[in-house]
């Protein structure tokens, strides 16, 4: 229980419409929207400035009250639910949703963690820019939330994730004071890239308040195409006939397999295969330019021309309108919710070298098949980054608590393989608590030993997001 004197002193800082203690109103931040993780809280507090969060924060630190930063909820790792002990407190950032500033000469936008990816994307495309950062959930995951967790999407290959987008940041530090860092600088060689620090952190060093971002040429031109290929193996050829001959206006490549599309295809309202007959593997292909008539077309058509010479595909079709591009990126986008209408899935964010994927869907596919048969392989990703989300569904007709207890041994395997391929655990999710315990088993020691130091530096009374990451 929360003293009386904390709750009073909170009321005052935000106002009762800052505040959320209404055990049916609080559902939605006690869950994932996958329902995969569900924890309790003592309280809900919402505040709507930098001052505001700061000054809860030090109330939090001066009473030792766990906090547990959340933006719009969308993680796949648990990073933004609290646990189950019904004491700690969930900090949502949802009300500071200010654009500050946009500064079209300087190709930045400031604007505050609670503001909605999609509303950003419009504030830049009214004032003539790109801001490229692309995901299934834009609709509703927040920028704070996308610093966080260092989020990548569908448009890495040329624009990066976002540590590459952000230029500076505003937090708020485990004891309540504020680094304005909100520079919107591209040089600034003065020491330590604190803002790094932050970035991927996942809410246990501080609490991300605003940002300057980067803003790009607003795109005035793309094509898309779907290809059909024969293998994992022609899709990392494929993209490399495809950059030599588009360069950077390659902006998606984005790899699927046939599990994959069938899911979709069950269970996604208005999607259809743009093929007559199934095909191992897909990829959907972007280019992009800032010229309203760029030749994008006959680019591609030239590309996929000599991947079906060389056999790496196996037919293609070019979308000849917005509403076909719309179709089929939702093929693609719709493949995360179609596979939970198929009971509980392992849900697992690789990266490995671009060259080792075809080593590791077939290690990995060939180890799961033989260990556990009848479980259904959803692979998909950004091949350009190396990137592959990588989920198991049960079998069909498997009971879901049966399926749930192969969930170490079927995680091991995929990590396993991931390793020995010099990979990584979590490409663009980051850790939470959904990877918390496996970081210990693969990650360098040294490496573990270093971001306890900094997490012991940052916030000494571990009370940011305790449990999560580290």
């Amino acid at each position: 229980m929360l003293p009386d004197e904390f709750i009073r002193e909170i009321e005052r800082i935000v106002g009762a419409i800052g505040i959320v203690r209404d055990a049916e109103r609080m559902q939605s931040y006690l869950s994932d929207w996958r329902n995969a993780y569900r924890g309790d809280a003592a309280l809900v507090i919402r505040p709507a400035s930098t001052e505001e969060v700061a000054s809860v924060v030090r109330l939090c630190n001066q009473y030792q009250v766990t906090l547990v930063p959340q933006g719009g909820n969308t993680g796949l790792c648990g990073g933004s639910i609290p646990d189950a002990s019904g004491t700690q407190v969930v900090l949502s950032l949802t009300r500071m949703t200010r654009i500050r500033e946009v500064d079209p000469a300087n190709e930045t936008i400031t604007v505050e963690a609670g503001v909605i990816l999609q509303t950003l994307q419009e504030a830049a495309a009214e004032a003539g820019r790109l801001f490229p950062l692309a995901l299934g959930a834009q609709g509703s995951c927040t920028v704070g939330g996308n610093l966080a967790t260092n989020a990548g999407g569908t448009a890495v290959l040329r624009y990066g994730n976002m540590r590459d987008l952000a230029l500076g940041l505003e937090v708020v530090l485990p004891d309540g004071r504020i680094w304005n860092g909100l520079r919107g600088l591209r040089k600034d060689n003065t020491g330590y890239d604190l803002k790094q620090l932050f970035i991927g952190s996942e809410g246990t060093l501080g609490v991300i308040t605003a940002a300057v971002l980067k803003l790009y040429p607003a795109v005035r031109s793309t094509t898309t195409a779907w290809v059909a290929l024969p293998s994992a193996q022609a899709a990392v050829e494929l993209i490399g006939v495809i950059r030599e001959l588009c360069g950077d206006r390659l902006t998606g490549f984005e790899l699927m397999s046939r599990q994959s599309v069938e899911f979709v295809l069950s269970h996604v309202a208005g999607c259809s295969d743009p093929f007559a007959e199934p095909h191992p593997w897909y990829v959907l292909i972007e280019l992009s330019d800032t010229q309203p008539d760029a030749p994008l077309n006959q680019l591609l058509e030239v590309g996929i021309g000599e991947a079906l010479e060389r056999e790496l595909a196996i037919d293609a079709v070019l979308a000849g309108s917005e509403a076909q591009v719309a179709a089929l990126w939702a093929m693609r986008e719709g493949i995360s919710e179609a596979q939970n209408h198929e009971g509980p899935s392992l849900k697992h964010d690789i990266s490995v070298p671009v060259s080792s994927i075809p080593a590791f869907i077939e290690a990995t596919n060939q180890r799961l098949i033989e260990q556990f048969p009848g479980v259904r392989i959803v692979a998909y990703g950004h091949v350009g980054d190396g990137n592959l989300h990588y989920n198991i569904s049960k079998p069909i007709g498997c009971q879901d608590a049966v399926f749930k207890a192969h969930q170490e041994a079927i995680m091991r395997v995929i990590y396993d393989v991931t390793m020995s391929l010099r990979g990584s655990i979590s490409a663009e999710h980051g850790l939470g608590q959904a990877k918390r315990d496996a970081a210990k088993h693969y990650k360098d020691p040294l490496e573990l030993e270093l971001m306890r130091a900094l997490k012991a530096t940052f916030d000494p009374k571990g009370l940011m997001n305790p449990g999560k990451v580290l």
